[in-house]
């Protein structure tokens, strides 16, 4: 999936020290996406004052809704998209010569690196759509890597008494995802039964957050509703949820990521010159870094939004 603005804002990313252990909502913004017909999706990374948690740059939760994801050829770089879906089908092709289908609790993680293409389409015209799209810049030593991409249909589960825990990246407790990672990282999508309590283990010099999907939740002294995303900061070893009629959540979490980056479109950079170059490249058709994608006409490709008239400017968090 892709962030598909018309005119993609440059994404302000102030300094924040290592917040501690804190309990603060961050709304999600709602985003229409141009090239898909009806498609709104509420957008909770980046934010202003929020760019990343962990390595997560990047948080779409979009539908339910029966309009079809209908996205054509567009590129990435510096980044690896997680495609998360709770319902329908998507057909996923790429320049490296995937084409799949991404089902329910199954997961598709591309990584960019230089350059990658993709298209994402829904199987059934006017299935229900739901699910989640999620971004993680990669780290600097690792941003030019080559492009590749893994599915993972069968994926590994942490579970406690009323709780359990689908790992689809990174590492919660000692269940790992066997998708490849450069980062110290963590998503994990959680289902509590009713009346449940449990508490988790977490990293205690990682950040982390939670976005309730369904139902009701209380965890850090905070009643959680579905839609925003909860920030809990860095310096928790542990985290009690607790519901009453069930709940359905993502949690998200990570090493903080140190590095300025520019975000904007759908790139992740470390310059203005990386963007301008990587937007030529696509429109330009530069094949070698950005191939051809099988069953997709060039006239199908999503051309690039013009730049804005400044220099973007490489932005971070400071001391995080």
């Amino acid at each position: 999936m892709s962030n598909l603005d018309a005119n993609p804002p440059e994404q302000d990313c102030p300094a924040k020290n290592d917040p501690g252990p804190v309990a603060e909502f961050h709304e999600a913004r709602d985003v229409p996406l141009g090239g898909v017909r009806g498609v709104h999706v509420m957008r909770a990374l980046p934010q202003r004052v929020l760019p990343t948690v962990g390595a997560w740059c990047f948080l779409d939760h979009f539908g339910p809704q029966a309009a079809a994801m209908n996205i054509n050829p567009h590129p990435h770089i510096g980044l690896q998209t997680v495609t998360w879906p709770f319902q329908g089908d998507i057909r996923h092709r790429d320049s490296v010569g995937s084409d799949v289908v991404v089902r329910p609790r199954q997961l598709n993680i591309m990584t960019a690196g230089r350059g990658i293409a993709h298209s994402e389409f829904s199987i059934e015209p006017g299935q229900l759509g739901h699910g989640l799209q999620l971004w993680t810049a990669l780290p600097d030593e690792h941003r030019e890597i080559a492009p590749h991409f893994e599915q993972h249909q069968k994926l590994p589960v942490y579970e406690l008494p009323g709780l359990r825990a689908l790992v689809f990246l990174g590492t919660l407790d000692n269940v790992t995802s066997p998708a490849r990672t450069y980062s110290p990282i963590l998503g994990a999508d959680i289902t509590l039964n009713p009346g449940a309590t449990a508490t988790i283990p977490l990293t205690n010099y990682h950040e982390h957050a939670i976005m309730v999907i369904a139902g009701d939740l209380t965890t850090a002294d905070t009643t959680v509703p579905p839609g925003p995303l909860l920030y809990l900061g860095t310096g928790r070893s542990e985290l009690t949820l607790t519901t009453h009629t069930g709940a359905h959540l993502i949690l998200l979490g990570g090493q903080p990521f140190r590095e300025d980056i520019v975000m904007w479109w759908n790139f992740v950079a470390r310059t203005h010159d990386d963007i301008e170059q990587a937007r030529n490249d696509w429109e330009k058709r530069n094949t070698e870094r950005f191939p051809d994608i099988a069953g997709h006409t060039v006239a199908e490709r999503i051309p690039a939004p013009p730049l804005p008239g400044v220099r973007l400017k490489a932005r971070g968090r400071g001391g995080r």
